[in-house]
């Protein structure tokens, strides 16, 4: 019989962090995606795999969800139906999951967990507060949904990652990235950075901050749902998510937007990115049949 470990405040520190992002269970929702035998989407040491284990996808989440508020129909479909003001935790939870099944799980786990999204977005309708109807199975809404996450992590892991991607390498991540896009249902997904930033660009006309919007910042950013003690954290990484978006995008959300802002940002994320990786870096991950170990400094390598 195996002697249990002693804790100490590096352990408690990851096993509180893994149970937010990964459940009360993370090691065997994590065992479940690694251990499983199988062929894999993605080969441990491709790019998608780099962005989605590293600690930066705490940053480049909180990105994301700032971003893709700004689709007035996108995020009245948020808004009415993702349920992310009363279990945000949930939401998260989920949303790693997915993210983990589909980079570091094997196909079969990757194909029920796009079958299952797909089955709920075809439940989701209606109409934005000015009478536009919108539809979660949408081609056109779930291109900006993807865009604005793959942009945020690929951003945030070029900012913060431990080992940032070349050129060659960021196209790898987009294009690796289309196939779950494509396999939810997307359309003119783009598979080059290049082709990244154009598409982004061609949504422009549409996006604007709207009271939903509005509201998403609130609660993101002045009234987080976490005790006092963890708050400090995530004021880290939250200003360095603000700090990583578009100026034009926070004039819309009323976010700071000065050089002072942007230092603390910075900073803020350096600081919140290598202790996350402290912490985690203690878990020990199980070894994956099929491919390698992924990193567990992320929401996604927390569940993967």
């Amino acid at each position: 019989m195996t002697a249990p470990r002693p804790t100490n405040l590096r352990t408690e520190l990851a096993g509180a962090l893994l149970r937010r992002v990964a459940g009360p269970d993370p090691s065997a929702a994590r065992d479940a995606i690694h251990l499983t035998p199988g062929p894999r989407w993605f080969s441990a040491d491709s790019a998608i795999a780099r962005v989605h284990g590293d600690a930066s996808m705490f940053i480049g989440g909180i990105r994301a969800l700032l971003l893709q508020s700004l689709h007035p129909r996108a995020m009245a479909a948020v808004a009415a139906h993702s349920g992310y003001l009363s279990d945000p935790w949930g939401r998260l939870q989920r949303t790693a999951t997915f993210l983990a099944s589909t980079t570091f799980g094997p196909a079969s786990m990757s194909e029920q967990s796009v079958a299952v999204v797909r089955a709920v977005h075809a439940r989701i309708s209606g109409t934005t507060a000015d009478g536009e109807p919108y539809a979660a199975s949408d081609p056109h809404l779930i291109t900006w949904v993807h865009l604005a996450e793959i942009d945020s992590f690929l951003i945030a892991h070029q900012r913060y990652g431990r080992r940032p991607l070349d050129a060659a390498g960021c196209d790898e991540y987009v294009a690796q990235t289309s196939r779950i896009a494509l396999a939810l249902g997307g359309a003119d997904v783009p598979t080059t950075l290049a082709g990244l930033r154009a598409t982004l660009g061609a949504y422009r006309p549409e996006l604007r901050g709207t009271p939903p919007a509005l509201a998403t910042v609130d609660f993101l950013l002045r009234d987080p749902p976490l005790p006092r003690a963890a708050r400090i954290g995530y004021a880290g990484l939250a200003s360095a998510a603000v700090a990583l978006m578009p100026a034009w995008t926070r004039v819309e959300l009323g976010l700071p937007s000065t050089p002072r802002s942007h230092t603390v940002g910075q900073i803020g994320g350096h600081v919140a990115t290598r202790g996350i990786r402290w912490a985690l870096d203690a878990a020990e991950p199980g070894t994956p049949v099929d491919t390698e170990p992924a990193a567990t400094g992320s929401p996604a390598a927390a569940t993967g």
